[in-house]
């Protein structure tokens, strides 16, 4: 068993916060992205602001997350294309597991998570070859897995044939390296308590763990409060651990920035609920979390005993 799978079992393993809200608040420039036709694509950071993703993972290290993200949620050729850049998906995988990795090994006993998004492409619409994906997530994966990562974490996923190119793609990556790591796969469930094709927590329940992940959970698109009957079923029904990552709330625009109704407080009441009620073994912040949010997480978790689960078949 990895290291990774033996801390989630002995204990409540917390990740980091939101990587775009932390690198909004940085102010910075198109220089920082190199040039404005670049502009907001984070990963492209990894090599020109290394030092800027160092910060951001340090800030969340020093208020005591257990797990770091890297920065590579779009770090592969389906959504790169869209900068002409599809050939250096292996460039910036690579690098910002290396930076995350460096940064992790300055603490004790921390991980590295390597991130793999959902993309912006719908392969059950058709608009992306299941394969062609399959074979992008493939070159994620071994740069993610060559720069240090101790897990894949395939997440933000609306789209179930999305889910299965990643874990394969993530398994052939796995066979060409020599190196085994686990895979925690995350689904969105929207306000409508469904995936964005309308596909229920039970369904998509039984397509995952039919792909044999050692982790199964939800993050994005609501805050903790609208999470309640998903983690519920998955308390319910699923046969390995469960992660839940929420967003702080829900999102507004306030004076031209987007803002998050959930205060940290708020958001550790309902994460502590999720442990102590239904046996959630993960947790952490997505968007419009930061390290204020994690450090209070961190410090409601300590010490919380699980829920003891007993899954039923579905």
């Amino acid at each position: 068993m990895s290291t990774y799978l033996q801390a989630v079992r002995d204990r409540i393993v917390v990740f980091d916060g939101a990587t775009g809200t932390w690198l909004q608040g940085e102010d910075l420039t198109d220089e920082d992205f190199g040039g404005p036709k670049l502009a907001g694509l984070n990963e492209i950071l990894n090599v020109h602001r290394p030092d800027v993703v160092e910060r951001l993972h340090r800030s969340y290290l020093e208020v005591g997350a257990d797990v770091v993200e890297t920065n590579t949620f779009g770090a592969f050729a389906t959504p790169l294309g869209e900068y002409d850049m599809a050939d250096r998906a292996y460039e910036l995988s690579a690098a910002g597991a290396q930076i995350a990795r460096r940064v992790a090994d300055e603490f004790d006993g921390r991980f590295v998570a390597g991130s793999m998004g959902p993309g912006t492409k719908f392969p059950s619409l058709g608009q992306i070859r299941y394969a062609d994906l399959r074979d992008d997530y493939e070159v994620m994966a071994s740069g993610l897995i060559d720069g240090g990562a101790d897990l894949l974490i395939i997440e933000t996923m609306f789209d179930l044939l999305s889910v299965k190119a990643a874990i394969n793609g993530a398994r052939r990556a796995m066979r060409t390296s020599g190196r085994e790591v686990p895979l925690q796969t995350q689904v969105t469930i929207e306000l409508t308590g469904r995936m964005l094709p309308g596909t229920e927590m039970g369904a998509a329940l039984v397509a995952l763990q039919a792909m044999g992940p050692d982790i199964i959970g939800i993050n994005c698109a609501t805050g903790p409060q609208e999470m309640y009957e998903p983690v519920r079923f998955l308390s319910q029904h699923s046969p390995v651990p469960i992660s839940v990552i929420p967003n702080a709330g829900l999102p507004s625009v306030v004076d031209g920035q987007m803002h998050y109704d959930l205060s940290a407080q708020g958001m550790a009441d309902h994460l502590e609920t999720f442990i102590t009620d239904y046996g959630v073994s993960v947790v952490g912040g997505c968007c419009g979390s930061t390290p204020e949010y994690i450090k209070e997480i961190v410090e409601r978790v300590h010490g919380l005993e699980k829920a003891d689960r007993e899954p039923e078949h579905i």
